[in-house]
């Protein structure tokens, strides 16, 4: 599982055990040590039903094909590694299956990366649910396209087609749709998506983070069209938000300099943690961040070598960091991005819609350019900027997988001044300060998605 998955599913334990339901993460061990002192902190909070840590053993092997060191893991083809993985984590489910004969829990929320957890759970009566990790839309989206395979009947690439039994007027085009699903060709992919699907449809439901008010046409299209047992839960960050601002996230660099800003000024760029750009296209998205006028936090995967100098790096403008020194802000590591969202000062947020940046996006109030490279990330976009009109794209037209080169300096200066100047940007900054207070209301006490969770655990409960 990525980043993107594992987060909202840590959420998801520490929200379970919060209303006094005692939960337990299953993880491996290298993960159980990211997952520590979170899990710590959340417990000293709890008045009861602390979380606890079982770990099973990943098989990284030579047999495998995964490297036996974490330093070792560039060297190997992303496809292949993926590749990897995907056969690797099926020997997951014998560890599974003895501790859930140990612990005989009443429910297992299992990632859909793993579709024979319901096979396991069922093994000792025990429901399984399905944690997707995206929208509804994006669910009701892909059932659609699979069912109906739209894509088929346009005379080109670039022509647009509407999603067919789908609320409002969603178009794409064959180029936002992932490799294998518009060349048809059967591979890890395609075979982890049919037993998803097969296994889900086995299992207990399906959790969604989400809310209700964020998306209740879809919400409605997915439980009483398509007739699949849902339950919305989220957003899980925002029943979380104290715990992801504590001490040392306050005095990050970023949020110091953050604190000297005026409001709504500075647009904050971060693609998440998989995404990777060529050294080209890191060039114009500097060069288009200068051209804005704009002050800036952006967020980028890649460390100086010991052979750069602050002025030689070859993805950079000559002199870019002197230049916009003040003005702009380039973070080579890790950023809070929960408390910089949150910052006052924030304005803009360019992002790739991830599900979780852009929940995080929404909770935060703040319009968006969207840059969708692969997964859902082009349904994301559509809710954004179509369904919710809190955004503006950046005009990527061709789904990727996970490198992407394609956008010019124009554009992302055009994209960035649309969210951060004139009456267009204040009415999406309206929109989207609404949303932030909806999704705060959602997971309150006689919200949305607060009365969602109980009505869960409620049935859970009843049925022993």
């Amino acid at each position: 599982m990525s980043h993107g998955h594992m987060i909202p599913t840590v959420d998801m334990a520490k929200l379970f055990s919060k209303r006094g339901v005692r939960s337990t993460i299953i993880t491996t061990p290298l993960n159980a040590l990211l997952l520590s002192d979170t899990i710590q902190n959340t417990n000293r909070s709890l008045i009861s039903s602390e979380i606890q840590i079982k770990t099973i053993n990943f098989p990284c092997s030579s047999r495998s094909g995964l490297p036996q060191h974490c330093e070792n893991i560039d060297s190997v083809p992303s496809q292949d590694l993926i590749m990897a993985f995907y056969e690797a984590t099926a020997a997951l489910q014998e560890p599974l299956e003895r501790l859930l004969d140990e612990h005989r829990p009443t429910c297992l929320v299992a990632d859909m990366f793993f579709p024979w957890a319901t096979d396991a759970a069922a093994k000792f009566g025990v429901r399984r649910l399905v944690f997707h990790g995206t929208s509804f839309l994006s669910l009701s989206a892909w059932q659609s396209i699979t069912v109906h395979e739209p894509y088929k009947k346009v005379s080109s690439d670039f022509e647009p087609f509407r999603i067919p039994d789908l609320p409002g007027e969603i178009r794409l085009t064959r180029m936002e749709l992932p490799e294998f699903v518009r060349h048809e060709v059967e591979n890890y992919m395609t075979r982890l998506l049919d037993e998803a699907r097969e296994s889900e449809a086995r299992s207990y439901g399906v959790v969604v983070n989400s809310f209700y008010e964020l998306e209740p046409e879809y919400a409605d299209h997915y439980r009483k069209v398509l007739g699949r047992k849902a339950w919305h839960i989220g957003p899980v960050l925002v029943c979380n938000r104290d715990n992801k601002k504590e001490k040392e996230v306050k005095e990050h660099k970023c949020l110091m300099w953050l604190d000297s800003k005026r409001p709504n000024s500075i647009v904050y760029v971060s693609f998440g943690s998989v995404a990777k750009f060529t050294d080209s296209q890191l060039m114009e998205i500097a060069l288009g961040l200068e051209a804005s006028g704009h002050g800036f936090i952006w967020v980028v995967r890649r460390k100086r070598t010991e052979t750069e100098d602050n002025d030689e790096e070859k993805w950079l403008p000559k002199g870019f960091e002197k230049r916009m020194e003040g003005k702009g802000l380039v973070v080579r590591d890790w950023a809070p991005q929960v408390a910089i969202l949150d910052h006052e000062a924030v304005g803009g947020f360019v992002t790739h819609c991830g599900w979780n940046s852009t929940l995080e996006g929404v909770s935060a109030g703040v319009p968006m350019v969207t840059w969708p490279m692969f997964a859902e990330q082009f349904f994301n976009e559509k809710l954004v900027t179509q369904i919710l009109r809190i955004g503006v794209s950046v005009g990527v037209r061709k789904w990727v997988r996970f490198v992407g080169d394609s956008v010019k300096r124009e554009a992302v200066e055009k994209a960035v001044r649309r969210v951060m100047e004139g009456e267009e940007a204040e009415e999406m900054r309206g929109r989207a300060k609404k949303l932030r207070e909806m999704a705060k209301r959602a997971v309150e006490e006689g919200g949305s998605s607060y009365c969602e969770l109980s009505s869960l655990i409620a049935e859970l409960k009843s049925l022993g």
